[in-house]
């Protein structure tokens, strides 16, 4: 059994797509997934399952919201390593910064360096941001709902054709917890 992470895309946010956590983790189940837990009400479910897929997991899921919820929710499924990974990996201080500074943005595929080519970084500074594996990591000193560094990698020329979904450095780390075998 692997244990993984569903991170799913703008849902409980400002009253539209409704998904709640019980409601979820009764989805996650009636797909046969066990050990299921959620964490906040942002999107963020651990569970555990024999399949070894992750995007094949991630389209049941969806398959299965829509049908619950009559709307398409876009999800991301990562396995405990991944999210270990990603977190070791982070480019900046992230023990020294406060969660709402850090943010990791995870992608369905790798990313392209040209698609930020025509970003002028040094115009954001301090805020800055560095690609890995599958997630764009973003330091913003003032937090996410200030940064206009955000706002410009969420621009369509930089995220057209991908599932993106962001979270909080205190979520990131939670979820590598929550899916530490």
């Amino acid at each position: 059994m692997t244990t993984y992470a569903a991170l799913l895309r703008g849902i409980n946010v400002g009253g539209s797509k409704k998904v709640p956590m019980p409601e979820l983790r009764d989805v996650l189940a009636g797909l046969g997934h066990t050990g299921i837990a959620t964490h906040l009400q942002s999107g963020n479910a651990v569970f555990r399952s024999d399949d070894e897929d992750a995007d094949a997991l991630a389209a049941a899921l969806e398959q299965a919201l829509r049908e619950r919820f009559g709307f398409a929710v876009d999800c991301l499924v990562r396995d405990a390593a991944y999210l270990a990974a990603v977190a070791d990996a982070c480019p900046f201080p992230a023990a020294e910064l406060e969660g709402k500074q850090l943010h990791v943005t995870y992608v369905d595929r790798p990313l392209e360096p040209g698609r930020f080519a025509d970003l002028d970084a040094e115009a954001f500074l301090p805020e800055e941001f560095r690609l890995g594996d599958r997630c764009v990591y973003l330091y913003a000193p003032d937090g996410l709902g200030r940064s206009k560094l955000a706002v410009e990698l969420g621009r369509p020329r930089h995220v057209k054709g991908i599932v993106a979904t962001t979270r909080n450095w205190n979520t990131v780390a939670k979820l590598v917890e929550l899916t530490r075998d």
